[in-house]
């Protein structure tokens, strides 16, 4: 099992090049939901633990050491909607500890299957726009991000081990494009995950 608490992470959330995590659809806390984001090397690089129940009104993104990332919450009034909160971090603009609070980050609207086909949900992040397309012909929960222009920035698929074993539907091989902000992209498989009832 990978450790909880390795030396002193590396920022992991912008990189040149191309990156594979393994997702876990699991929580590493007794009787919670979530799910836990391991790195190549095995370490965990995030973690979603949700307390209550599945499909929560509010998640929380955290890194290894469980220090808020992103705050994913359902909109009230507005049916299948997210917003993402970003935190400000200690190395930002942040003038007091009152503004090191949540900032807009992202929202994303569910997309019902009649309307959109295999389209799970639209994203704006600013001017950005995304959209999380579910791979048909699979029993996991396998799925993709791609940007306005139709690139792949994240696939989801079912894990195979080196010797070729295929690993239980809770967990996934999900490759980075280079270039991805990797907590967007997490926060956004969050916001997947409940949608799909996973979390």
């Amino acid at each position: 099992m990978a450790k909880v608490y390795p030396q002193e992470p590396t920022s992991t959330s912008l990189t040149s090049k191309r990156e594979t995590y393994t997702l876990w659809m699991k929580s590493l806390v007794f009787h919670s939901n979530g799910c836990t984001v391991y790195d190549s090397n095995g370490d965990i690089v995030y973690r979603v633990d949700n307390y209550d129940r599945k499909g929560t009104r509010e998640v929380n993104l955290m890194d290894l050491r469980g220090k808020i990332l992103c705050t994913i919450k359902k909109r009230l009034l507005a049916f299948g909607c997210w917003e993402g909160l970003r935190y400000c971090s200690s190395s930002s603009n942040c003038k007091s500890l009152e503004e090191e609070q949540e900032q807009p980050w992202f929202q994303v609207k569910r997309c019902h299957n009649m309307i959109k086909g295999k389209v799970a949900c639209q994203i704006k992040v600013g001017s950005q726009k995304y959209c999380i397309v579910r791979i048909n012909g699979s029993k996991t929960a396998a799925f993709r991000i791609e940007n306005n222009d139709g690139q792949i920035v994240a696939e989801a698929k079912q894990k195979h081990s080196a010797s070729g074993v295929v690993l239980s539907n809770d967990v996934l091989a999900l490759d980075l494009a280079a270039g991805t902000d990797h907590s967007l992209i997490m926060a956004l498989v969050t916001v997947y995950g409940l949608i799909c009832g996973i979390m």
